[in-house]
C-alpha cells in the first residue's frame, strides 16, 4: 500500500443538465486492493467507474489511472491505457453474432500483434481461468446461463492480462449459490494475478467477504473505508445500508465464515 495509486481522483464534479451527480470527489484506489464502491440509486456509482475508464468525461476534476492524467492522453495513449484494464459490465456485453472464444479473442486481435493460433490457445485458458468448461468456447451468449455469461464476460476482461480489473455489478441477477461462487473467484484471481480491482456492487455479500476497503457514495462526495469503520459511521445512510436487515445477515454470515475457517485452522 506504501505505492503510489493506480486510481487518484481529485476534485471530480459530474452534471447532467442542473442536475449535479459528484461534487468535489476525491479517491484513492491502491495497488492490489479490491474496493467496493456503493451508494443510492442516482449517486453514480456506474458513472464514476466510466469517468475512470474515459468513456465519459466529467464537468471538472482530474482522474489519473495507473500514473497518467486522462485528460491529457491523445487517442493512441488512451488506446493503449485502457488495454492496461480490464472491464465486466453488469450484463457482459458480449457480442451476440460471436462465439465466447471469438469474444475472449477480440481484444488480443485488436491490441497484440501475436499469431491466431497463440490467440486462440490464451482465450482457452482465459475460458479456464473465468471457471467455465472447455466447450463453452463454442457456444454463443444465447446459449449460456447468466451466471455464464458473466464468466465469459469476466474471461474477455481478462484477456490481456490487466492490471485494473473493473466490475459493474458483478453478482447482479445471480442465485446466492452463484454469487458466492462468483466472489469466490474473483478473490481467487485478484490473489493469483496481483489484480486491482474496483468493484461496483449492491451486494452486501460481496462487500463484506471479498473487498479490503468499501467507498461509500453519499452527498456528491465519497467516504472510503474499512467495513468497521463504516460500521461505526454515523451518517443516516450508510448506518440504514450496514446496519439493516440485509446488512446484520451479511455480517452474520461473514462471522459465521471465519468461525468455520478457524475450525479449520
Amino acid at each position: 500500500m506504501d505505492a503510489p495509486a493506480v486510481i487518484r481522483v481529485r476534485g471530480l464534479v459530474t452534471r447532467f443538465g442542473p442536475q449535479t451527480v459528484h461534487d468535489g470527489l476525491d479517491l484513492d484506489v491502491e495497488r492490489g486492493e479490491v474496493l467496493g464502491v456503493v451508494g443510492g440509486s442516482g449517486t453514480g456509482k456506474s458513472v464514476l467507474l466510466k469517468e475512470i475508464l474515459g468513456l465519459i468525461a466529467p464537468s471538472a476534476g482530474r482522474i489519473e489511472l495507473l500514473g497518467h492524467d486522462t485528460a491529457e492522453l491523445d487517442r493512441a495513449e488512451r488506446t493503449a491505457l485502457q488495454a492496461r484494464t480490464g472491464v465486466l459490465f453488469q450484463n457482459g456485453a458480449l457480442f451476440s453474432s460471436m462465439t465466447v472464444a471469438e469474444n475472449v479473442m477480440l481484444p488480443l486481435k485488436e491490441h497484440t500483434d501475436l499469431p491466431p493460433a497463440l490467440i486462440a490457445e490464451v482465450a482457452r485458458v482465459k475460458i479456464a481461468m473465468a471457471g467455465l468448461p472447455p466447450d463453452a468456447g463454442t457456444k454463443h451468449p444465447a446459449q449460456l446461463s447468466g451466471g455464464m455469461i458473466k464468466r465469459a464476460g469476466l474471461a474477455r476482461a481478462l484477456a490481456l492480462d490487466p492490471d485494473i480489473l473493473f466490475l459493474d455489478e458483478p453478482t447482479a441477477g445471480l442465485d446466492p449459490i452463484g454469487a458466492a461462487a462468483f466472489d469466490t473467484l474473483i478473490q481467487g484471481l485478484q490473489r493469483s494475478l496481483g489484480l486491482t480491482v474496483f468493484m461496483v456492487t449492491h451486494d452486501l455479500d460481496s462487500l463484506t467477504s471479498i473487498c479490503d476497503r468499501i467507498a461509500v457514495l453519499v452527498d456528491r462526495r465519497i467516504r472510503v473505508g474499512t467495513l468497521a469503520q463504516h460500521l461505526a459511521d454515523p451518517h443516516p445512510w450508510i448506518r440504514d445500508y450496514f446496519h439493516g436487515p440485509r446488512g446484520r445477515a451479511a455480517l452474520d454470515a461473514k462471522e459465521r465464515n471465519q468461525a468455520r475457517q478457524l475450525a479449520k485452522g
